[in-house]
């Protein structure tokens, strides 16, 4: 039963160690070494209570969330939300671009061959293919998340000190120091996204899962949300037994952790960790258009699906399709302000993220819609605990990214 349902949970908590969570676990690691690994707990506590919330409205209602919210929220509100999140997450497919450009050209590889080829492969594996061949691949990009457990094997580490790190809280006098605080912040702050959400329910919809499967998806969200904060504490204990401990601490791009690895982990975890960039960012690269994609086209009524053909569900493939395009033009024009865009992304993350919790948590709790699947008053205390702990960040967050903007 388990292997029937593997898939939609396993592949989005993957996804989200993209671009952007490899440049921030990173940039932790070089920054903090070992000092920032107690995240990894909170971090996965709170993934697993936020999916496994998203599981269990795609089971019982059969509906995207972006469907769900339309119905019970009306029009108006869904299209302000939908037009939040297709900003959003076009600045993320942007910055997934960015990342295979940056990791192809540690292998000599021009990003104007790199990325058109990226992009054509991308757009052919949803557009040509269906719902099972696609999952298959998403699971085997999934699995290869493994390159960064051996990088951090290869790096060398103090085991001992990983391991206290990960189960003690740092010294107080570490939260005096506001670029620890902000460090942390974005560390537990990159674990939940609202495109996650969206694709997650859209993809167990898709999938067919039924109520009968329902703690097997579950299990899937588990597992998922597991394997992928053990890939995360690895990329911060690598970057820590390297980076850190040689005083290297210019990290501008993703692609800078593993140029800067090659001399003092040899080339073999050069190869791995530049290789898991690249996986990671065509991974993300596929994931996000078509959660972009899914999202648009409930919210708005149109068919929906990988097992839908071109001309049965024109919008839902030429969205996928024009996102893929312009996501990878705009990486090929020089000179373009890619960190600038992803900032903005960033923000209008930030203004999303509170609202689709509260309507998560409001829809998961209507008797009329979940039935007897509505949370328990155990795990209501610990979803809006984690909701409130997530948006605090989130707005803790987005203060100096503001402050910034307006600065400059």
């Amino acid at each position: 039963m388990f292997l029937a349902v593997l898939g939609p949970g396993f592949i989005t908590a993957n996804v989200d160690n993209d671009s952007g969570g490899i440049f921030t676990y990173s940039a932790a690691g070089a920054h903090y070494g070992y000092t920032l690994l107690w995240t990894m707990i909170p971090i996965t506590l709170a993934l697993i209570v936020v999916q496994e919330m998203c599981a269990r409205m795609g089971v019982v209602t059969g509906k995207g969330l972006s469907d769900l919210i339309r119905e019970e929220f009306g029009l108006r509100m869904t299209f302000i939300m939908m037009i939040l999140l297709v900003i959003v997450n076009f600045g993320n497919v942007i910055a997934e671009f960015s990342g295979i450009a940056g990791s192809m050209q540690l292998f000599h590889v021009s990003k104007y061959i790199s990325v058109p080829i990226c992009a054509v492969l991308v757009w052919a594996l949803v557009v040509k293919g269906n719902y099972k061949s696609v999952e298959k691949i998403f699971l085997i990009a999934s699995v290869f998340y493994i390159a960064y457990i051996i990088t951090g094997v290869l790096s060398g580490p103090n085991w001992h000190l990983a391991m206290i790190q990960t189960v003690k809280l740092p010294p107080r006098n570490v939260w005096r120091d506001r670029d620890y605080v902000y460090m942390t912040v974005g560390v537990i702050g990159t674990t939940i996204t609202p495109w996650m959400q969206f694709y997650l329910q859209s993809s167990i919809v898709d999938k067919g899962v039924s109520i009968r499967q329902y703690k097997a998806s579950r299990l899937d969200v588990i597992v998922g949300s597991v394997f992928t904060d053990i890939v995360a504490w690895f990329i911060i204990v690598a970057c820590a037994a390297t980076l850190y401990t040689h005083g290297v601490r210019d990290i501008n791009v993703p692609a800078d952790a593993a140029d800067a690895m090659r001399p003092l982990a040899g080339n073999y975890a050069f190869i791995l960790f530049a290789a898991g960039l690249f996986n990671a960012s065509l991974f993300a690269a596929s994931i996000l258009p078509l959660s972009t994609a899914y999202t648009v086209c409930e919210g708005l009524g149109f068919e929906s699906g990988l097992d839908k053909s071109f001309g049965e569900a024109k919008f839902f493939y030429w969205f996928y399709s024009l996102l893929i395009a312009f996501g990878a033009a705009i990486v090929l024009i020089p000179n373009f302000p890619l960190v600038r865009i992803t900032i903005l992304s960033q923000v209008l993350n930030g203004v999303l993220l509170p609202v689709v919790l509260i309507f998560m948590l409001k829809l998961i709790n209507k008797h009329d819609l979940m039935g007897a699947y509505t949370n328990s008053r155990w795990f209501n205390v610990i979803a809006w605990t984690t909701s409130i702990i997530v948006i605090g960040l989130t707005i803790v967050m987005m203060v100096p990214i503001v402050r910034g903007i307006f600065v400059k």
